[in-house]
């Protein structure tokens, strides 16, 4: 018998209650949302309150300032995130019936169209206060990866985005049809590679550290879009990696098409995940390489 883990007896809900006939519900995706965005507040706080972080020990902006900034992020990610998933992973319904678009209660959000959102709200915040946009942005992507951990335990919580089928020992059976719907023989469970946590550890937990440790220890914020380019492309290059073992959307996969690849040559090719992190990788790069480069020209 294939070794593998029972997905334990986890419920998305953490709580609910009845109101006026009406069904109130607060979900582990939800709290985690709340929470990275609170853990981001004090890391950016604690991060401007420390003069010798930055260039001429000037922050790029006030403490006080962070609360209206998380205010145009979670707007950036609400938007950018919502109107990602419908541009990137939505089906034809979305033409159908448009109004569905507003509905993100039902779920759906892509990390790339957020980021996407969050980019713009930023810029926008800082041409209205005369912020620093390069400060701002290694401020800003210094904070985001504690939310990315929790987001993905949340994921696993739920028991969506699993990975693809796999024979390893800690393959886990996801309860639900689709997740059981491997090809495998009838009466036979199917075990998914926990992609959900994959992401967590690296795109979370491990970023989380290099970043910190690089702010606070190696003076990355003196190299202006140093943080920046870091936190670009190590993200793009583990939802690259990490998408050989996910399981694409639904949308994605046909009877000639069963990797779910977006783009391919011949049966090779990339999914859309990967697609939409190749240039994060690039950007990344260059804005490490440029911060490099500026730091030795002013030396």
């Amino acid at each position: 018998m294939q070794a593998m883990i029972q997905f334990p007896d986890l419920s998305p809900e953490i709580f609910s209650i009845s109101l006026g006939g009406m069904e109130f519900a607060l979900r582990w995706y939800a709290l985690a949302y709340i929470i990275g965005i609170v853990i981001a507040w004090q890391l950016a706080v604690t991060a401007l309150k420390r003069p010798a972080l930055w260039p001429n020990q000037t922050p790029p902006m006030r403490p006080e300032q962070v609360e209206d900034l998380l205010t145009w992020i979670i707007l950036g990610v609400i938007l950018g995130g919502r109107l990602g998933y419908v541009l990137f992973y939505g089906s034809g319904t979305y033409l159908s019936d448009p109004l569905q678009i507003l509905r993100v209660w039902e779920g759906g959000m892509a990390f790339h169209g957020g980021l996407v959102g969050v980019i713009v709200a930023s810029w926008i915040f800082a041409s209205r206060h005369n912020i620093p946009k390069l400060g701002m942005a290694d401020l800003v992507a210094h904070t985001v990866a504690p939310g990315l951990l929790l987001g993905r335990l949340a994921n696993f919580v739920n028991a969506e985005l699993w990975g693809r089928p796999t024979d390893l020992p800690w393959g886990v059976a996801f309860p639900g049809y689709a997740a059981q719907d491997c090809g495998q023989a009838v009466g036979e469970i199917c075990a998914r590679h926990p992609s959900q946590l994959y992401e967590a550890m690296i795109e979370g937990l491990f970023l989380s550290v290099v970043l910190v440790w690089l702010a606070y220890r190696r003076g990355a914020f003196h190299k202006p879009g140093l943080v920046l380019g870091v936190f670009l492309a190590t993200y793009g290059a583990a939802r690259f990696l990490v998408e050989f073992v996910r399981q694409p959307d639904a949308q994605f996969i046909s009877p000639g098409n069963p990797l779910g690849l977006a783009w391919q040559i011949e049966g090779i090719g990339i999914t859309q995940g990967q697609m939409l992190s190749l240039p994060m990788i690039i950007i990344g790069v260059f804005f490490v390489l440029r911060a490099h480069s500026n730091a030795t020209r002013l030396a």
